[in-house]
């Protein structure tokens, strides 16, 4: 009978799995206003919650917290938005003038290490150019990505004003939301899904908000000392950098490609300069790693950077900019559930072999 009651159960989660996927796939065009809009009402509900304990009423707190936020947000892209624009499009003009720069020096008779080191079988100009063509192509794709991903009714409009206005009802109704999806669940699996929620709810809340800090705290740190050391687009690069970051070390990896880059390309011979850029990001890759990273986002988050970086890279394919916002919480998610079907697994009598009455 147990058995029975299992399976039925089983096949119903299953299905209730498969019917979740379908929709994100063919809702896909339409979801990023709405799916933007429920992550800043996740982050901002407990902000929420505290202004109402202290008498604040709700609809108010609501209302005043997403103002600020969309003034705060408003205010920050025009500040910011020109400069690096800016920024952004001098790199890609000196791309092609940083690139031949390298070849050139790949290709210098008077420094034979350098073939040495790469193997006699590297042509720089060949590799070079074949490198330049699966980044174009790889950007390409990937901006394709993004534009399709929510091309039906993404537009500026549509996310400036649709997130704000979902993000507001969703912070509003919150609570009561909760409580009656928490009324839809089968009474004797009660218990169990509620310990299975808040765990889900802690690990997505721990990485979040504790990757969010790393961000923030290592694009400052790249941005200002890279700019310190006069590498030209040091900013641009430390906080892409540092944006990139919310994957664990993939952001630093692409600093630090990066930059050393632009260094050879700007410094060489200067070795003391190049070897500074590089040093930078290996104090940002050890702040990361042993000091940033267990104190903000600790380790009872669950999520191993191999599963967060196939979480990505999987949703990012399949569902577009839509897939890249669910990422993360789903792969918290899959990890959670997994884990509590690996315990129960130890603990059956399948994998004990003993006989249960």
């Amino acid at each position: 009978m147990e058995n029975g009651v299992f399976q039925r159960q089983l096949i119903f989660w299953l299905a209730a799995l498969a019917l979740f996927v379908l929709a994100l796939w063919l809702l896909s065009d339409i979801l990023l206003p709405f799916v933007a809009g429920l992550a800043i009402a996740y982050l901002l509900t407990p902000l929420t919650d505290r202004l109402e304990r202290l008498g604040v009423n709700r609809l108010a707190a609501a209302l005043l917290i997403i103002t600020v936020v969309v003034l705060a947000l408003i205010y920050l892209i025009l500040l910011v938005a020109p400069f690096l624009g800016g920024q952004l499009s001098s790199f890609i003009e000196s791309v092609p003038g940083y690139v031949a720069k390298l070849q050139a020096l790949l290709s210098d008779p008077s420094l034979p290490w350098i073939q040495k080191l790469l193997g006699a079988g590297f042509s720089p100009d060949k590799s070079m150019g074949d490198l330049m063509a699966q980044g174009v192509g790889w950007l390409t794709a990937f901006l394709h990505s993004l534009w399709s991903g929510g091309r039906a009714l993404v537009s500026v409009f549509s996310l400036v004003v649709v997130t704000p206005v979902v993000a507001f009802y969703l912070i509003y109704d919150w609570h009561r939301m909760i409580r009656t999806v928490d009324g839809w669940i089968p009474v004797r699996q009660r218990d169990t899904v509620r310990a299975l929620a808040r765990e889900i709810d802690a690990a997505i809340s721990g990485f979040l908000r504790g990757q969010t800090g790393v961000c923030l705290i290592l694009g400052s740190f790249y941005a200002l000392a890279l700019t310190l050391t006069g590498l030209n687009f040091g900013l641009l690069i430390g906080l892409i950098s540092g944006l990139i970051t919310f994957v664990p070390y993939v952001g630093s990896m692409t600093g630090l490609v990066l930059s050393l880059g632009v260094a050879v390309a700007q410094f060489w011979p200067d070795y003391g300069s190049i070897l500074m850029v590089l040093g930078i990001f290996l104090v940002g890759q050890f702040l990361e790693g042993y000091v940033l990273s267990p104190k903000l986002v600790g380790e009872s988050v669950g999520l191993h950077p191999v599963w967060l970086i196939f979480a990505l890279l999987a949703f990012g394919y399949l569902f577009g900019f839509v897939g890249l916002l669910v990422a993360v919480p789903l792969a918290a998610t899959i990890g959670v559930l997994v884990r509590f079907a690996l315990r129960q697994y130890l603990e059956s009598s399948f994998y004990t072999g003993e006989n249960s009455d």
